[in-house]
């Protein structure tokens, strides 16, 4: 089963349940899926399905962060309902370890000497771990490994 068949079935369970915060939340997530396949004029596998959730939980992030700098609760819980529910739909993220092997995998690979090589590094480690690391910090580390010692 794929990701957003997976997403389509716990959408028609809530749907049954009654569970009508969960059903519009899941709702907004199909609707964000269906725009990208229409857009690009493709079918999304499971690694685009990941880039969609992950970009809508940034704007979640965000949302919360000003609702609770504005002293509005209702509105951040409710954005922390929606994130909670899109981080279930997430691949298990990596450890630090993982992502710093994978770091230094990719500076290997891109034979990478200095800063001005961070845009290859970056290249090579983002369609291998989008979804699974939040890639400001990859980014962090990678700028880290680079930096002239």
């Amino acid at each position: 089963m794929t990701l957003k068949e997976r997403i389509t079935d716990d959408m028609k369970a809530a749907m049954r349940a009654g569970e009508t915060g969960k059903r519009d939340a899941i709702r907004l997530l199909l609707a964000a899926i269906k725009q990208k396949e229409v857009d690009e004029r493709i079918v999304l596998d499971n690694a685009a399905v990941v880039a969609v959730i992950d970009k809508m939980l940034k704007q979640r992030r965000d949302s919360i962060t000003q609702y609770d700098a504005a002293g509005r609760a209702d509105l951040a819980d409710a954005e922390r309902f929606e994130a909670d529910l899109l981080t279930a739909y997430m691949p298990a993220g990596l450890s630090d370890a993982e992502i710093g092997a994978a770091v230094a995998a990719a500076i290997a690979e891109a034979g990478a000497a200095g800063p001005g090589d961070m845009g290859k590094v970056m290249a090579v480690l983002k369609p291998k771990l989008a979804g699974r690391a939040d890639m400001s910090e990859v980014s962090k580390r990678v700028k880290a490994a680079l930096a002239p010692q």
